[in-house]
């Protein structure tokens, strides 16, 4: 497949974010994520084991799990408004996606069991139409699909360890075009790359869950064509740039009250990691403004998340989520390629028992994030109404 990349367009790919994470992360990938806001580690059961916390695998009943999700999300437009001219000002396009995810855990061997998941933990877009926005960031979209096959050994009643190969495809498309300046550029390309995860998990006691899960830096290398465009010129060129996606490490603790479950995680992305953007051409590039190395500088990210299931009856379960999320993005590094900030992330959902094989579920979460004003060489203004609603359902299978 034919590639095109873009060099200031990439400088930014991977920070067009989803809003539902520091950065571009989306950690909800299931019914019981997007219900308990993320707080899905210690407190996971099921075939979702096989991606939140494999250590947990050991814990579950015995047999196959299966589990598919489909998620709907929806972006709102976000307001820029800028403090020099209304001429600068902008509103970025709505955006919605369908994302379907997978997870399977397989009956135990030997005290082993074997987990498989398909998701999609990263991804963004970002679109503007109006001259000052555009000059930067027209259109910024990445998706990314893993395959992540994992195994869990239970080594007694309170301990179980688990590993697995992280295998990622990401596709990106970046646009930008600056009427003011006559530069263009344009990408279409793609790469795979490959990871771990690691997980523990310790029971103490039947109601007590203690776990924690690391999933490993996965350097992102797209590179293919490069087409730019400047004083109307336009250079064909081989190029590369590499990307860090940051290693995630989550401490959770869950307790069982009986009816009651709560958990609290806390997960901490290595965000320092993205520290700058460097280039490479088969050829001078066509300008000098694309061959300068762009500094990010971004900080290590917190989030802290608490999720509670209530078993209603035997049949229903209910369950809610809050979080709070601090943005990785410095203000001198932001842009409106993600015009981050922190977020705080409100959720609820349920799922119904159909029979001893059969359930279904259903989530939502609204991810709000906090206004910011940002003062720099570029930009002069505020962002606003930047938010996302995220919508889950769910179907799993025991045999």
């Amino acid at each position: 497949m034919k590639k095109k990349i873009s060099l200031l367009a990439l400088s930014s790919i991977l920070i067009a974010g989803t809003a539902f994470a520091s950065g571009y992360r989306i950690p909800e990938q299931s019914v019981d994520a997007t219900a308990k806001a993320g707080a899905n580690i210690a407190s996971s059961t099921g075939a979702v084991t096989s991606y939140y916390n494999p250590a947990n695998m050991s814990w579950t009943k015995d047999g196959f799990q299966l589990e598919a999700d489909l998620t709907y999300i929806n972006l709102p437009s976000v307001t820029y408004t800028d403090n020099r001219t209304p001429a600068m000002n902008g509103s970025s396009k709505s955006e919605q996606f369908l994302i379907p995810t997978f997870f399977m855990v397989s009956p135990d061997v030997s005290d082993f069991r074997f987990g498989l998941s398909f998701t999609a933990p990263y991804g963004l877009t970002k679109r503007w139409d109006q001259p000052y926005p555009k000059s930067t960031a027209e259109e910024y979209s990445l998706q990314v699909l893993e395959m992540n096959p994992t195994v869990a050994y239970k080594i007694n009643h309170m301990f179980s360890v688990a590993a697995g190969v992280r295998m990622i495809y990401s596709d990106a498309e970046v646009r930008s075009n600056s009427a003011t300046h006559g530069l263009s550029r344009i990408m279409e390309g793609d790469a795979y790359e490959w990871g771990y995860n690691l997980a523990v998990s310790h029971t103490p006691s039947d109601e007590l869950n203690v776990s924690v899960t690391y999933r490993s830096n996965v350097d992102l290398g797209l590179e293919g064509d490069v087409t730019l465009g400047a004083g109307g010129h336009t250079q064909y060129t081989g190029g590369d740039v590499t990307i860090p996606a940051p290693a995630v490490l989550g401490i959770s603790v869950a307790y069982d009250f009986g009816p009651v479950i709560v958990d609290l995680t806390w997960d901490r992305t290595y965000w320092s990691e993205y520290e700058s953007i460097n280039f490479s051409y088969d050829s001078p590039a066509l300008h000098p403004i694309f061959e300068q190395p762009i500094s990010k500088n971004w900080d290590d990210s917190n989030a802290y998340r608490i999720g509670v299931d209530y078993e209603l009856d035997q049949n229903i379960t209910l369950m809610a989520g809050f979080a709070y999320d601090e943005t990785p993005v410095p203000t001198d590094t932001l842009g409106f390629e993600l015009p981050d900030s922190n977020a705080w992330l409100y959720s609820l959902g349920g799922k119904y028992r159909i029979n001893e094989q059969m359930e279904v579920g259903m989530a939502y979460l609204y991810d709000y994030k906090e206004s910011r004003t940002v003062e720099t060489a570029g930009i002069n203004g505020e962002f606003t109404d930047s938010a996302a609603h995220m919508v889950t359902v769910g179907f799993s299978y025991d045999f």
